[in-house]
């Protein structure tokens, strides 16, 4: 046998591997995130039928981007998936480095298949934004939520987060209402290599990663391009 002491060491080690392993893991999954994310922002500024949406990211309080809306069901159904917030900040227009956060629901019904979405939401207002840095908030329950404006001639609607879903790069509607959006805390600790809450990220700049550099300037180009339309 083992002297008890070699045990122990060997037991550190051992959680040790497992909890690198798990952080590289996670570093992984976010960075990928980010990147995806970075493609969806560009995509969507660049589709003619978002038009209301290019224009209005510029007075967004924040946009939170959801590559991959998962939905699958047989009796009981849900959807799910993980997003990145940016937050605008009203004084400077800076853009914040992403927050990571999980975005799901459960519903009951007859109903088989599953499908695949690209979301994003738009944070319009200062009760939406403070729920994003709330532990967790219900869309529809906690703030309000509407579909936001999608082609020529659409009427907008207020509400403290519009949504905007593509599936296969048509826009279709997808029930959103209901879904529980809270911080990926780990997700974020493994990408910032310290604990931090989504104010710590958001408000206080306390954390930063210039791997996301290019998402920020891609949500940042897309605000400016429109600032500069309206000024000339």
């Amino acid at each position: 046998m083992l002297p008890k002491n070699l045990i122990s060491i060997f037991c550190f080690l051992f959680f040790s591997l497992q909890i690198t392993i798990a952080s590289a893991n996670d570093f992984s999954d976010t960075q990928a995130l980010v990147d995806q994310s970075t493609i969806l922002i560009k995509s969507f500024g660049k589709d003619p039928d978002m038009e209301w949406f290019q224009k209005n990211v510029p007075h967004a309080k924040a946009v939170f981007i959801v590559p991959q809306m998962l939905k699958a069901g047989f009796f009981i159904g849900g959807s799910g998936g993980s997003g990145v917030l940016l937050a605008r900040d009203t004084k400077t227009n800076v853009w914040s480095y992403p927050v990571f956060y999980t975005m799901g629901s459960v519903s009951f019904g007859l109903q088989m298949g599953g499908a695949a979405s690209e979301v994003v939401l738009m944070v319009m207002s200062e009760k939406g934004m403070d729920s994003m840095l709330a532990t967790s908030f219900k869309l529809g329950a906690d703030v309000t939520v509407a579909a936001g404006p999608v082609g020529a001639g659409a009427k907008v609607a207020t509400a403290d987060i519009l949504s905007f879903a593509r599936s296969k790069g048509a826009f279709m509607g997808v029930a959103i209402e209901g879904a529980v959006i809270k911080p990926r805390d780990k997700w974020n600790a493994a990408y910032y290599k310290q604990q931090v809450s989504p104010a710590d990220i958001i408000i206080r700049n306390a954390a930063t990663n210039h791997q996301a550099d290019k998402l920020r300037s891609a949500v940042s180009r897309q605000a400016e391009s429109e600032t500069q339309k309206v000024t000339h």
